[in-house]
């Protein structure tokens, strides 16, 4: 069970860090991963890490703003969110894969609740 959270409202150009903590199970040899999904839209890739925790992969919509990371000890990957704009504002989800760290939603094979995140301009 993945549960995400840390979401809120925020004015353009502040901050959120979003957690995600894994339960029942282990992922440390998991790929993690975020996407959103705006109203109106479908699911859109954010950011991902593989299992070491040394490569990452990220949208052009969040690069330079959005650094993802993971902390193994606590089962939990996290998504700091910098320079926030109002086109950021959908539910955010986390996603974690094996072997795998691209943009196919797919490709995921367990999925969080999602969490709201809402940046008034």
């Amino acid at each position: 069970q993945l549960q995400a959270s840390g979401g809120g409202l925020v004015q353009a150009g502040g901050s959120l860090r979003l957690s995600c903590a894994a339960s029942g199970r282990t992922f440390s040899s998991f790929s993690m991963a975020w996407f959103r999904q705006a109203p109106g839209k479908g699911r859109e890739f954010v950011a991902a890490i593989n299992w070491s925790g040394r490569d990452t992969n990220y949208a052009d919509a969040v690069k330079g703003r959005f650094t993802i990371s993971r902390e193994d000890a606590k089962n939990t990957v996290y998504l700091q969110m910098n320079s926030l704009k109002p086109e950021d504002t959908a539910v955010y989800y986390c996603a974690v894969a094996r072997l795998y760290y691209g943009l196919t939603a797919d490709r995921y094979e367990y999925w969080g609740q999602g969490t709201q995140v809402t940046v008034s301009s």
